[in-house]
């Protein structure tokens, strides 16, 4: 279980929705990724890396990332957190499936 941090629980909010990406690398160490879309300012990251045993090892926010979709923003976030860790990129840039348009809302049933 993560130990999360008190920029993680400022930044969480149970009114957007987020998309979330969880990557364990070789050391076990893990880099959780969020990303969601606020209608004043964009898309907005979270970063968060994890200890093997679940100790928050730092965390950072990002209120607006101008310019970037959600899949972009996942992808720099990655990136970001191996930067920050001093983890080489497996490659540069990392590749995402393109996000399919419109998308659709999950709060919508079928």
């Amino acid at each position: 279980m993560r130990a999360r941090g008190q920029k993680y629980w400022t930044w969480a909010s149970t009114d957007l929705h987020i998309r979330n990406h969880d990557e364990r690398l070789s050391d076990r160490t893990l880099i959780n990724v969020q990303v969601r879309h606020c209608a004043q300012e964009g898309t907005q990251l979270f970063i968060g890396v994890y200890g093997d045993n679940g100790a928050m090892l730092l965390e950072e926010i990002y209120e607006s990332r101008p310019g970037e979709t959600m899949t972009q923003a996942t992808a720099w976030g990655v990136e970001r957190a191996k930067q920050l860790i001093g983890k080489p990129s497996a490659a540069k840039g990392l590749k995402l499936p393109p996000e399919p348009l419109p998308r659709k809302n999950p709060r919508t049933p079928k």
